[in-house]
């Protein structure tokens, strides 16, 4: 009855207009949460991709050391110091 004195007091159009708001409403809600949790799975992939970039170059600074001081040769220091201060990203 309620619903009846709404289109009673200000007319059919106007409830009309106010229950097709509310359903794009819902619409838009629906897919902007769907858009949501996408980026923030899309977030995790590159955080993550970031951390094995950051392990790997470690790694091979490493190597390069390993590998200059078993053949005698000066290891390249300017590389060593852009990586000194890094933080290992793995979890182990």
């Amino acid at each position: 009855m309620e619903w009846l004195s709404l289109i009673t007091d200000v007319g059919f159009p106007i409830v009309a207009a106010i229950v097709g708001g509310y359903f794009v409403f819902l619409t838009l809600n629906f897919i902007l949460t769907g858009v949501l949790d996408s980026i923030k799975q899309q977030r995790m992939f590159a955080i993550a991709l970031d951390n094995r970039v950051k392990t790997m170059n470690n790694e091979i600074v490493r190597i390069d050391v390993k590998m200059c001081q078993a053949f005698g040769i000066q290891p390249d220091m300017d590389r060593i110091a852009r990586a000194d201060g890094q933080k290992d990203a793995r979890k182990d």
